[in-house]
């Protein structure tokens, strides 16, 4: 805790010294003016340590004036305080001490959207559209949905108490949680039919690479061995380790860039290049994209593209074109700090423009689009009297259908549906006249 303003006006010198100085050219100016205005810093501390009505705590107004500071940059340069940057390394590890909950911030209302499977939130039966209203009696109402994730966590063991409200309840409920050890698990994988996989990042964290590798090889195993199609499902993916995102991309590629870097001035920092070995690409891929598609996620689905590796379906990504290097502070604060910007193999920014998909799909309403069809006019040889009959036993014909537990998968999730018939009329391609589809890779319209 610092007591003085010259103590704080000396801990924003070592943040600017820290995050900034490493990176900054060397300055024209006599280096011991060049935080010539941090004078102003001070004795505006002073005054307000001194003049203000109530007493104030010095760590929230120097942790207050870096954050300001930082948010006269672009949007994703921030300041995290201690608690802050253990929650943003606790997501970036996807291990971390709590109840195991996704929630949503919902205009001020912590509302569950999922519990992770087999954790103290499951197994104390939480549903998703359950209100967290209070936690430990500390209502939770107007609070930042990240200050609730952080007293939603804690040291694995400890105990905590959800006031919960739920729709068809007469009233709230307390719940009592103990913490445990939550890994996030970062893919989802499962088969559409035999040979056509699904498997969806939600996140690039560590070790997301040896989770799809893992996920790709029982894939292959459940098919008989043989994958022939693989839908790639990066909706909604906000981004993450820009590694990860290098060492997923290298899974599908035999060779060339995969991203590069541009710092100040134009000055390239860093190529990524695929290797040949361990590449998975003996079959066909889609990569599912929408606006929640962000950054990392932007990265494997440019270079898949750029490549001709995948068919991009969906509709336009966010566009989130800028790197950013992270610093650990003396204090166990953080600073994050945008550094450079990226672009595909092709040398195409993604900043503010996004990618654009190949096939552009909107998610529509499986429902109401149901309900929109238009009628064909005219009859059909069955309804005609005296027509004969199909003497084989069988379906309706040669249609792409799924089976089992994606069947219903499939019918609510008109972009992935969409994907799966892509790559199912592709391995009927592959059938006709003995052609294959060359090294599995499809060439961009």
């Amino acid at each position: 805790m610092l007591t003085r303003s010259h103590a704080g006006a000396f801990v924003l010198g070592t943040l600017l010294t820290l995050g900034v100085g490493a990176l900054a050219a060397p300055s024209k100016r006599p280096p011991e003016r060049k935080f010539e205005k941090l004078d102003v810093f001070a004795r505006v501390l002073s005054y307000v340590e001194s003049n203000y009505v109530e007493e104030v705590d010095e760590r929230k107004l120097v942790y207050g004036a870096v954050k300001g500071m930082m948010r006269t940059l672009d949007p994703h340069s921030d300041f995290m305080t201690p608690e802050e940057f253990a929650d943003m390394r606790a997501d970036t590890d996807g291990e971390f001490g709590g109840v195991g909950i996704e929630i949503n911030d919902d205009g001020g209302v912590i509302v569950v959207v999922e519990p992770i499977a087999g954790s103290p939130a499951a197994k104390a039966g939480l549903l998703p559209g359950d209100r967290i209203i209070a936690i430990d009696g500390n209502p939770t109402k107007g609070r930042p949905g990240g200050e609730t994730s952080s007293r939603l966590r804690g040291r694995p063991g400890t105990p905590v108490k959800l006031t919960v409200e739920r729709k068809g309840w007469d009233g709230p409920h307390v719940l009592g949680l103990t913490r445990e050890l939550i890994h996030v698990q970062a893919v989802e994988a499962k088969l559409l039919e035999p040979g056509i996989g699904y498997l969806r990042i939600k996140q690039f964290q560590e070790r997301t690479d040896e989770e799809v590798m893992a996920a790709l090889t029982t894939l292959k195993a459940d098919s008989g061995g043989t994958l022939t199609g693989l839908v790639l499902d990066l909706r909604g993916n906000p981004g993450g380790l820009l590694d990860q995102a290098v060492k997923v991309s290298d899974l599908f590629l035999d060779g060339g860039v995969i991203v590069s870097t541009v710092g100040r001035s134009g000055k390239k920092l860093e190529e990524e290049v695929a290797r040949e070995a361990g590449t998975w690409d003996n079959f066909p891929m889609v990569a599912l994209v929408n606006g929640g598609s962000a950054s990392a996620s932007e990265i494997v689905a440019g270079a898949l593209q750029d490549h001709g590796r995948a068919l991009l379906i969906g509709t336009q990504t966010f566009g989130k074109g800028s790197v950013q290097s992270v610093y650990e502070l003396a204090d166990g604060s953080g600073l994050k700090l945008t550094v450079a910007r990226y672009y595909t193999p092709s040398g195409r920014s993604i900043q503010e423009k996004g990618i654009t998909p190949d096939v552009v799909v909107e998610q529509l309403d499986a429902g109401k689009l149901k309900d929109a069809k238009l009628g064909e006019a005219g009859q059909r040889e069955r309804d005609l009297e005296r027509h004969l009959k199909n003497l084989q036993v069988g379906g309706e014909g040669d249609v792409a259908v799924a089976h089992g537990s994606t069947r219903e998968l499939l019918e609510h999730d008109y972009q992935l549906r969409t994907a799966f018939q892509t790559l199912s009329s592709w391995k009927r391609f592959q059938k006709l006249g003995g052609h294959t589809v060359a090294n599995a890779k499809v060439a961009r319209p």
